[in-house]
């Protein structure tokens, strides 16, 4: 029986693929808060966004495995329907809150969802935290708390729903590290997306209104841009070490405020840097420290 050979290393390629996947993440972003502001007609509910999300992202994973034809093995369900329940509430919570903040700010507390993840890893997967780690995780909550700007009413609200989807997103990395031993990367994309429709669409019909044809472009674009996103960062930890990759992946908050200046005129102001920066820095030490192990090993 032959065995595939892993792809060879191509960093180039790697970070190129990361920012591509950077910049579509952004883009979903930007797409949710245009048709849950009422931009495109009147403001859908998040829950109905989330639903246009796995919809039209489940078309493109479906149509690919019609093309390629992938092997598959048995889904361990278990493990998917806890994985697509908390990404489903993430990416819920994630769209609500582009409705309400900054998508700089809404973007920078989701990047705490690795802290989230190195936190459950404790009692799920039985890691041990050093004190750099903690150290980190202490100075990424300072800045999510930063950026919650207590007192300021509605910017307080927008900050604590991007906050419950990072914990969400958090969670949904423990599931993800146990299946990725066990299925395929595309296995895995595809399941997802499939439990994902099913349970968007049990929420959504509580709620569900007529988008406009604007909205429906809308929608499709941002399941389209978050298959692409997903892809590119898929092929993107193929060709290069996840301590490579990473720091690129943090340019989606570039891109974020960038999108929101363009299209909503919207600037960070002082407070968003510094929050920003707080939780940008602790996920910078994260990598630094799982560079470390690596760079030892080298000869």
């Amino acid at each position: 029986m032959t065995t595939q050979s892993p792809p060879r290393a191509n960093p180039a390629l790697a970070a190129a693929l990361t920012l591509m996947a950077s910049a579509f993440a952004a883009g979903t972003t930007l797409l949710a808060k245009a048709v849950g502001t009422g931009v495109l007609g009147p403001a859908l509910h998040p829950l109905q966004v989330s639903h246009g999300r796995f919809l039209f992202a489940l078309l493109v994973f479906s149509t690919a495995a019609i093309l390629l034809r992938p092997s598959f093995t048995r889904p361990n369900w278990g493990l998917h329907l806890g994985r697509s329940t908390l990404g489903w509430g993430g990416v819920t919570l994630m769209f609500a809150a582009a409705a309400f903040i900054p998508l700089s700010d809404a973007t920078a507390i989701s990047f705490l969802n690795p802290v989230v993840a190195m936190l459950l890893a404790i009692p799920f997967l039985g890691e041990r935290i050093g004190r750099w780690r903690w150290g980190s995780a202490v100075l990424a909550f300072g800045g999510a708390i930063v950026l919650t700007r207590p007192g300021s009413g509605a910017l307080e609200f927008g900050a604590l729903l991007a906050l419950g989807a990072a914990c969400a997103l958090g969670a949904e990395v423990i599931f993800i590290k146990l299946l990725s031993g066990r299925e395929k990367p595309f296995q895995i994309l595809l399941v997802n997306n499939a439990i994902g429709l099913v349970i968007s669409s049990i929420a959504v019909s509580f709620v569900w209104t007529m988008p406009t044809a604007s909205q429906w472009a809308a929608l499709a674009g941002i399941g389209v841009l978050m298959a692409s996103a997903q892809t590119c960062f898929v092929n993107a930890m193929r060709l290069a070490d996840a301590s490579f990759v990473s720091p690129f992946f943090y340019t989606t908050l570039a891109f974020a405020a960038l999108y929101d200046a363009l299209v909503f005129t919207v600037l960070p102001d002082t407070i968003s840097w510094i929050g920003a920066g707080m939780i940008l820095t602790a996920a910078a030490v994260l990598v630094w420290r799982e560079a470390r192990p690596r760079m030892r090993q080298i000869p």
